[in-house]
């Protein structure tokens, strides 16, 4: 078999790296939380980010539509479901569609960082089990991207696929 001819000519690799991009704040909506967008697909309803949360941070129920893997490079979790079952560092977790989850991150634990993929809706819900809204691959573009604008920090550049896919910025 002879090599195939590439059916999308790439000039460059598509790559990111956190520690050359700044990672935009929502410590406004949990402790410590710094997000990295690394790669947005709202066609294919597909996420990846790079997530810091600071200790004592506590994310609403939320129900995935969609499967999830997420691999802690620092610190020490679990969901609030799975008390006996923390996830640390070099840990991978895989979460199938249809969970439920709960993420909490005990007091003393200074911060926790990982990498995760997401597929599909996350719906999430308060203590009482009402809802409260969704977030995807969509959402998540237009509050990283209205986040960065008033917080006054330049855009970020992340991964977003498409016909003629490439880098933002």
């Amino acid at each position: 078999m002879a090599l195939p001819s590439p059916i999308n000519h790439q000039d460059s690799l598509l790559s990111v790296n956190i520690h050359e991009e700044p990672g935009i704040d929502f410590g406004h909506a949990a402790p410590g939380l710094k997000l990295w967008p690394l790669f947005l697909d709202p066609e294919n309803g597909t996420w990846v980010l790079y997530a810091r949360y600071g200790g004592g941070t506590r994310m609403p129920t939320h129900f995935h539509t969609g499967q999830v893997h997420f691999f802690t490079t620092k610190g020490r979790w679990n969901y609030e479901e799975y008390p006996d079952d923390p996830q640390t560092a070099g840990s991978y977790l895989y979460e199938p569609p249809g969970t439920v989850h709960t993420l909490h991150i005990p007091e003393d634990v200074d911060v926790v960082e990982g990498f995760m993929v997401v597929n599909g809706v996350n719906v999430t819900f308060d203590d009482a089990g009402n809802y409260l809204g969704t977030d995807h691959a969509g959402s998540i573009e237009e509050l990283i991207l209205q986040t960065a604008r008033e917080q006054g920090v330049p855009l970020p550049r992340y991964i977003r696929p498409g016909a003629k896919a490439g880098l933002t910025r």
